[in-house]
C-alpha cells in the first residue's frame, strides 16, 4: 500500500458530484490499463472523499447512490476505470516517455519506408515524434494511438503500414520447432503437413519481415523458403 504522501487522486464525476480517492499512480495506471492489479495495493486509504486534500469524506448514503454499492474496493475500481488520475509532472513525463517508446516500437515493427519498403529504426522514429511535437495520452493504450502518431509523422518522415501475407517452406526435420517458433511470432492462416516440409501462409506486419526471416534461417540453418504472395 502507497503512503498518502506518495499518492494522487483519482477522481470521477457522478450526478455534478466528485468523488476522489488517494491511489498510488503507478498501480491506478496498471488497473485502469486492464491489467490484473489489487485493489488493495492501489489504495492509500481506504475511503472515498469529496475533497481528498481537506479530508472530507463522502457518507455512505451517497456512495450508495451515486455507485450502487458501499464496498470499497467496487467504488475505488470504478473510479480508477472510469475518472482522471492526477498525474504529478514527472509522472505524467515519465507515462508519456514510456508510452512514445512503446508507439515508436510498433510503429518500427509494423510500419515501413514505402519507397526503401525497410522499417524504421525506433529512434528516428522518435526523433520524428519531437520535431511533429506529437501529443501522446499516457492513459490510452499504445497501440490505439499508432494510427494518429502515424499520420502526424507523414509530413516528416515517410511510414506506411503494411501487412504481408508470406508462404513459408521449411524442411520436415526443422518443422517441429519451428511450428512452434512461427504460432508465438503470427496467425498461422492456412498449413499442410507433407512427407518433406511443413508449408504454411502467416500474415505479418511489413515491418516484421526482417526479424521473422532472420529467424527461420537460424533455425532451418538457411533452408527456409519464403515467398511474398499479398501486401495489404
Amino acid at each position: 500500500m502507497v503512503s498518502v504522501e506518495d499518492a494522487v487522486i483519482a477522481r470521477v464525476t457522478r450526478n455534478h458530484d466528485h468523488f476522489e480517492i488517494l491511489v498510488d499512480p503507478d498501480e491506478a495506471l496498471k488497473f485502469k490499463k486492464g491489467e490484473d492489479i489489487s485493489i488493495d495495493s492501489i489504495l492509500a486509504v481506504r475511503d472515498v472523499f469529496k475533497d481528498a486534500r481537506k479530508g472530507e469524506r463522502v457518507p455512505e448514503d451517497d456512495l450508495e447512490k451515486a455507485f450502487k454499492t458501499t464496498d470499497i474496493n467496487k467504488i475505488a475500481a470504478q473510479i480508477v476505470k472510469d475518472g482522471d488520475i492526477q498525474l504529478t509532472t514527472e509522472q505524467r513525463r515519465r507515462f508519456v516517455e514510456e508510452k512514445k517508446k512503446r508507439i515508436a516500437d510498433i510503429i518500427s515493427k509494423q510500419g515501413v519506408n514505402p519507397q526503401t519498403k525497410l522499417p524504421h529504426p525506433v529512434q528516428r522514429i522518435l526523433n520524428a515524434m519531437d520535431e511533429a511535437r506529437v501529443a501522446i495520452d499516457p492513459f490510452r493504450s499504445a497501440e490505439e494511438q499508432v494510427k494518429n502518431v502515424v499520420s502526424s509523422l507523414q509530413g516528416i518522415l515517410p511510414i506506411s503500414i503494411e501487412r504481408i501475407e508470406i508462404v513459408l517452406r521449411i524442411p520436415i526435420q526443422y518443422a517441429g520447432k519451428a511450428s512452434s517458433v512461427v504460432r508465438n511470432l503470427a496467425p498461422v492462416k492456412k498449413e499442410e503437413w507433407k512427407s518433406d516440409a511443413w508449408i504454411a501462409v502467416i500474415e505479418i506486419p511489413a515491418g516484421m519481415q526482417a526479424s521473422i526471416y532472420s529467424k527461420l534461417n537460424e533455425l532451418t540453418s538457411g533452408q527456409v523458403e519464403i515467398k511474398v504472395v499479398k501486401r495489404e
